[in-house]
């Protein structure tokens, strides 16, 4: 209902004209709501009927939603590992200390379909696959979020398969 109204926003006007629509579509939403509680209020037993619709619509609306969240978990690719990630950011870093994320961000919108995404979504990703970025990464002078080549050149902890045999001495 909320995408409903939203729609009815005007791009083509400016100022309180453009909202007209959404007023407009507010105003019926909420007719409908009052004149629904008039019903009600005459007539108490329809809130059985009510109770009813609502449940299979909200088990209709469920049963759609994963289906689609199957579907898109089948056709979603696979992320890149951490390494094609490390490799990719040294490659756009190429002789300097560090790169700034608008400037991987822009890469990945333009060669990697990450239209529509944004900063927040690159800091997350890389945050998943454990790369290290700061606030204060400086590239030709100017400090934003970013990624150091040494965080990224640094070794990263090994994790051992085998568990150790060793008592320990913690108590």
């Amino acid at each position: 209902m909320t995408a409903w109204v939203a729609r009815g926003r005007r791009h083509d006007l400016t100022g309180w004209r453009a909202a007209l629509g959404c007023w407009a579509r507010l105003a019926v939403v909420t007719l409908g709501v009052y004149l629904l509680w008039r019903i009600v209020r005459a007539m108490p037993n329809l809130m059985w009927f009510l109770t009813g619709a609502w449940t299979i619509a909200a088990w209709r609306a469920g049963r759609n939603a994963s289906a689609d969240v199957e579907e898109a978990a089948e056709e979603a690719p696979a992320p890149p590992d951490a390494e094609a990630v490390r490799a990719l950011l040294l490659a756009l870093m190429g002789d300097g200390s560090g790169v700034h994320l608008r400037t991987v961000l822009a890469h990945l919108q333009e060669h990697a379909g990450w239209e529509g995404r944004t900063m927040a979504d690159l800091r997350a990703r890389l945050g998943l696959l454990g790369i290290p970025f700061d606030r204060n990464v400086k590239v030709a002078g100017v400090p934003t979020w970013g990624v150091r080549k040494r965080d990224l050149e640094a070794p990263s902890p090994a994790v051992n398969p085998v568990p150790s045999t060793d008592v320990s001495t913690a108590a």
